[in-house]
């Protein structure tokens, strides 16, 4: 058993995906008046399924071989292709992404205040409930 599975490890990958959607939506900020930009977005659920995919290792015919491991693609994160948003071809909403930034803010500190939570139970049960 450990003390630190379950969750608090779903509260990580919830962390994870918060980080990796604040990545995104700033990418989609930043490039707001680049034409032709077509708008980021990131699906929960294609982060946690493709998760595991996401990783190619090598097959080593030699010990002198570098064993190396490489990430195919940010899982979860997709475009919209066919969205045209301005006249140049841009595909960003500028009031959708602040949008989606503040509700990803809220996401973000409510788990983090949860693993605060979790992790001052978990003090209090070192000291002995005092």
């Amino acid at each position: 058993m450990s003390i630190f599975g379950g969750t608090i490890s779903d509260l990580e990958r919830g962390l994870n995906f918060s980080a990796l959607k604040q990545k995104t939506i700033a990418q989609n900020i930043a490039n707001v008046d680049t034409p032709n930009y077509k708008a980021k977005s990131v699906n929960f659920a294609d982060v946690f399924s493709d998760a595991k995919q996401s990783i190619i290792s090598a097959n080593r015919t030699n010990e002198k071989h570098f064993n190396f491991q490489m990430k195919v693609s940010t899982p979860g994160v997709y475009n919209y292709s066919n969205f045209r948003y301005n006249h140049n071809g841009n595909g960003v909403d500028m009031d959708k992404e602040q949008a989606n930034l503040a509700t990803n803010q809220i996401y973000y500190n409510a788990l983090v205040d949860r693993v605060s939570g979790k992790l001052n139970t978990l003090q209090t049960v070192i000291r002995g409930g005092s």
